[in-house]
């Protein structure tokens, strides 16, 4: 396989172990709270990103890029924004179900191919808007109920939030990417490591300092549960370090766009963990996902 198509099941692999991570961290919220389940992927992934910088500069026998100011510029802004996006998903999966939580979030690409246009210039032909708002569309089709009348189903707070938060990765995304593009040595695998490094140290000190003055109970609890926590610790990291790698390697619209497979996966999740049903309406908000899924990996140059 060509190198540059490794984008493809990096981003797969991603998408599973984040709907892995999400469902402990939904788990966690009951007895943390929305904040101190939020800082469980950064404070427990934290060490977990450490080792996989270190097997992959020992393993390709390379030295670690060294910083820019516009590497941190960007990787500042992608961390703070990603944090911001973490609490309102949470947030949001207390009001409304794991699935139907997802979906909210998953507006994020429509928004990150303005923004990635805008602030990165990454190209996006016809057939990938295509692709993204077929696979939008089926998002928003899941998240219709019937009676219901509007997307909310019961409240506009939930919905907001979930796009809310989708606005704020969709900005931490362009972070990312900006910031293994201004690193200016080293493979895609390396510059990909040294910037989750970077992202989980910052997010870790800002998540300690604010949960140490504000909602110290949160800080201990995760302590407390140290098992459960850093297995989604580990988890949030390895999704992480998948979904840097393909930002790394294409542009930023196709890996998220190809993450919406993630949808999918929750709605999986919500069947064998929540005893959620999955109604004719999502089936076909499914087939939609897909079909977008395929235009996008089928154009040219996929």
């Amino acid at each position: 396989m060509d190198i540059s198509l490794l984008w493809i099941p990096a981003t797969l692999i991603a998408a599973a172990a984040q709907t892995a991570r999400n469902t402990m961290q939904h788990r966690l919220t009951e007895t943390l709270g929305t904040v101190g389940a939020a800082q469980v992927r950064f404070l427990y992934g934290f060490p977990f990103a450490l080792l996989f910088l270190l097997v992959n500069a020992v393993a390709g026998g390379q030295q670690v890029p060294a910083p820019n100011a516009s590497f941190l510029a960007f990787v500042a802004g992608g961390a703070v924004t990603q944090v911001i996006g973490t609490v309102l998903m949470l947030a949001t999966m207390q009001l409304r179900s794991f699935a139907l939580s997802t979906v909210y979030v998953k507006t994020e690409p429509v928004q990150l191919a303005i923004f990635a246009v805008a602030v990165l210039g990454d190209p996006l032909t016809p057939l990938g808007a295509l692709a993204v708002l077929t696979a939008t569309a089926g998002v928003i089709t899941m998240s219709l109920k019937p009676g219901a009348g509007s997307l909310a189903g019961g409240g506009w707070q939930a919905p907001l939030l979930g796009i809310a938060s989708g606005a704020f990765f969709a900005l931490s995304t362009v972070g990312f990417r900006g910031a293994i593009l201004a690193l200016e040595t080293g493979t895609p695998l390396i510059r990909s490591s040294t910037a989750l490094v970077w992202s989980l140290a910052m997010q870790t000190l800002m998540l300690v300092v604010v949960l140490g003055v504000f909602r110290r109970d949160a800080l201990v609890g995760s302590l407390r549960v140290w098992r459960s926590s850093l297995t989604a610790g580990f988890m949030g990291a390895f999704a992480s370090q998948c979904w840097f790698i393909g930002f790394a390697l294409t542009v930023a619209i196709n890996v998220r766009t190809l993450g919406l497979i993630e949808v999918l996966f929750a709605q999986m999740v919500s069947r064998r963990f929540f005893a959620q049903t999955t109604s004719a309406r999502e089936k076909i908000g499914a087939a939609l996902v897909i079909a977008g899924l395929l235009l996008l990996v089928a154009g040219p140059g996929h």
